[in-house]
């Protein structure tokens, strides 16, 4: 996707002293330049964000990749006297990169990995884990939280927002390691059109629009939309295939009250992957020496059926009100509507069958299939006030959060007797067609509603110490309606089949909080520490509850509590045109369950794990000419207390890397012409986290590490037009994007991909 870059740039208003650079994980210049008049305005109005008369994104043309504040208005103070890991993607980086999805826009911050899912259930849309757990039930849109197991377009997102770090008190239940808020682009006193075309060699074309139209001296109108279809590179068979479109309209703008209304609608059409056999991939293992040796298949191959789909749905909408009590004082509410549904047959891989000549070899196929729908309704109200008492000045966030969210999954399971057949191991047929999964009878519906308060206040205690708090109380009640089928083993009396009902309600009181330090070193650094906590209830994640003893969603079962603690600093330099950030963290997670007797099968909820590392970044401009994003997470993960293993002491957490590792960087060579690129690394991500297990004989016991290079050029035509031309995987490298957790299939890593795209501007 390509972009027209500012034309503000002022190159003959800067000038280097010196600029140091050493490019191993981040460019870290220390140097000192000349600021601009642009530059000079842009800070100026920083410095009245304390005020808070209105929360909102910015997005400074001068810099395309920084961010000074975050959109949410539970950020009470700008990111560099913000005491915790955010990183923020602007839309400007996103589109530089060609990333039209979350997936990968949060390529860009270190820490954070893709998964593929159970060996019988392939993991749908964005699913990710962060620091060490699992996250994707703690994405939020404009501080909503957002359901539904769906991938996520960029086209309507202004920035993504990543807060590292336990944060119940910031966002409630949940958020073991963090959260993920996207801010919508919203309408603006302006006219201004704006597109994209793009193609790739996969043949998936794309365009884009975005329409803003003044409409009044206070009103505007904005519209966002998207279509997408084709091919994926390097895949056989797979698409994906979209469109969507996001009206909103802004009333009272630069007034002392504000309305605005927008909405966003989304259909996608896919045919998913579902990955392909691990055999061949240094590491693997099987007992057969005729797998043991083979080689690897074409990765290109599909082993799924003309009939394997993949059908999303997701609407909501939103009405906000913002009201300017005083100068200092801000009042809002917002409240929201949103739905999705997920209508889903793939087709999953397992075991292979060698026997006789290779090209007779077979791959064994299941139906896995997927019927949920979401539900959310969410009502926020929040007050913002800057004041001073008894000498200490107070940067003040609290409010109230109403919210019902509802979940509905019906099962689906090819008809007993059906038999799927094998598909052949190295020449699958893609255009066989193959039973589909019918509903058996068996459903999951579960429901939580909660009501919330929390407060913020960020102290300025003298010129050098800032005391940062935070601290929610939320009462949440989850229902869960359940309807088994019984099996021989659980029912003995009943037929096999039976259809069992079953319901079970837990309600509790939750109380997180988080307690910071901030101390300021000189005008443009900070030294931190932050201790946070969250709680994740049972049936956090999706509404389930279960009457099992050893199931953490049991409601006998205490929340697990997740406790962190960061140190760091924070520095803008260069003029506030670039910051670096670097910090120490540890997580502890507590209750969880663990067996403590095989032979009575007894369980209790004593295990601890804990993740910690170190993170550093850097984002800005170097000059107006030169952009960098950079980043780098270790991440050491270890079970301190547990019973055996998975869950043995001294076992890691699966998928968890040591290290992390992003770079992006452009320079305008000249006003029209641009290069630029960036690598991406990953360390060994284990599958085997039992201390006892021996690796040599473990299927695939981990994803190998791995490099990954992406580059962009582009060319401004004129001042309407600009071309852009991305390569992704220039290196053409073959890699594991994510496995299994039996080891047995995993999808292929980005092959080189070219895409041409134009963006107009008027």
């Amino acid at each position: 996707m390509a972009y027209i870059r500012s034309r503000q740039h002022q190159k003959n208003a800067v000038q280097f002293k010196h600029t140091l650079i050493a490019i191993a994980v981040l460019a870290a210049p220390l140097s000192v330049q000349a600021q601009t008049e642009a530059q000079k305005s842009t800070q100026e109005q920083s410095k009245k964000e304390n005020a808070l008369p209105e929360i909102k994104v910015q997005s400074t043309q001068d810099i395309p990749y920084k961010a000074e504040v975050s959109s949410s208005s539970k950020l009470v103070k700008p990111l560099l006297e913000t005491p915790q890991m955010v990183s923020v993607i602007k839309k400007e980086l996103l589109q530089e990169q060609g990333a039209y999805n979350l997936m990968d826009a949060l390529r860009n911050t270190p820490g954070i990995t893709m998964q593929l899912g159970e060996n019988g259930n392939t993991a749908a849309g964005d699913t990710f884990q962060m620091r060490g757990f699992a996250s994707q039930s703690s994405v939020f849109v404009d501080g909503v939280r957002d359901l539904g197991a769906i991938t996520r377009d960029t086209f309507n997102v202004e920035q993504v927002e990543v807060v590292k770090g336990p944060a119940g008190a910031d966002v409630g239940r949940g958020a073991a390691s963090g959260y993920i808020n996207l801010a919508s682009k919203a309408a603006m006193l302006d006219d201004v059109t704006s597109g994209t075309a793009s193609i790739n060699n996969g043949n998936n074309k794309r365009v884009t629009a975005d329409i803003n139209r003044k409409i009044g001296d206070t009103t505007a109108l904005r519209l966002n939309v998207f279509k997408q279809d084709g091919g994926v590179a390097g895949r056989d068979q797979v698409e994906s295939n979209g469109y969507g479109i996001a009206p909103s309209i802004a009333v009272g703008l630069g007034q002392k009250s504000r309305a605005y209304f927008y909405s966003q609608h989304i259909r996608q059409n896919n045919v998913p992957d579902g990955g392909i056999p691990t055999v061949g991939l240094k590491g693997f293992y099987n007992a057969n020496a005729l797998l043991l040796n083979a080689p690897k298949v074409d990765s290109e191959n599909f082993y799924g059926s003309v009939n394997d789909f993949e059908k999303v749905e997701a609407d909501m909408a939103t009405a906000k009100f913002e009201f300017d009590l005083s100068d200092t004082t801000v009042l809002r509410n917002i409240t929201r509507y949103g739905q999705s549904s997920m209508k889903r047959v793939v087709t999953g891989i397992n075991g292979v069958t060698a026997a006789g000549a290779q090209d007779t070899w077979t791959v064994a196929r299941s139906r896995q299939g997927l019927d949920q729908s979401n539900e959310i309704i969410a009502n926020q109200t929040s007050v913002n006030s800057s004041f001073d008492t008894a000498g200490l000045k107070h940067s003040l966030s609290a409010g109230v959060e109403l919210l019902m969210e509802k979940q509905n999954t019906n099962t689906l399971a090819v008809p007993t007797g059906v038999v799927v057949p094998a598909a052949n191991l190295y020449n699958p047929n893609a255009n066989v067609s193959l039973p589909i999964p019918v509903k058996n009878g068996a459903t999951a519906e579960g429901q939580t509603k909660t009501v919330a308060l929390y407060v913020f206040d960020a102290i300025d205690l003298n010129d050098a110490w800032q005391l940062n708090t935070g601290l929610r109380y939320e009462r949440y009640n989850t229902e869960s309606r359940t309807v088994s089928l019984s099996t021989a083993a659980a029912n003995p009396t009943l037929p096999v089949g039976t259809l069992i009902p079953a319901k079970v309600t837990k309600s509790d009181d939750l109380l997180s909080w988080k307690l910071g330090t901030v101390y300021k070193v000189a005008k443009n650094g900070r030294l931190y520490g932050v201790y946070a906590t969250s709680l994740t209830p049972p049936g956090s994640a999706n509404f389930s509850l279960s009457s099992a003893a050893n199931n953490i969603n049991g409601p006998l079962a205490d929340a697990q509590k997740t406790t962190n603690l960061e140190l760091g600093t924070k520095w803008d330099l260069l003029d506030k045109s670039l910051s670096l950030t670097a910090a120490f963290y540890r997580t502890d997670s507590t209750n969880e369950i663990v067996q403590v007797d095989s032979v009575t099968n007894a369980f209790a909820q004593f295990g601890k794990r804990r993740v910690e590392g170190v993170e550093i970044g850097i984002v800005g401009q170097i000059n107006p000419d030169w952009q960098v994003t950079a980043g780098a997470a270790t991440m050491k993960t270890k079970v301190l207390q547990g019973s055996t293993g998975n869950n043995a002491a001294g076992a890691a957490t699966r998928w968890s890397p040591d290290l992390t590792a992003t770079l992006w960087s452009s320079y305008k060579i000249t006003p029209a012409f641009t290069i630029g690129g960036g690598l991406r690394y990953t360390s060994e991500q284990k599958r085997v986290i039992d201390p006892a297990a021996n690796l040599a004989v473990q299927n695939m016991p981990n994803i190998a590490s791995n490099w990954v290079a992406d580059a962009v050029a582009s060319y401004q035509v004129n001042r309407n037009l600009s071309l852009q031309f991305n390569v992704a995987n220039l290196t053409d490298k073959a890699y594991v994007n994510t496995l299994n957790n039996s080891g047995a299939r995993y999808t292929v890593g980005t092959p080189r991909t070219f895409s041409l795209s134009a963006n107009v501007l008027f």
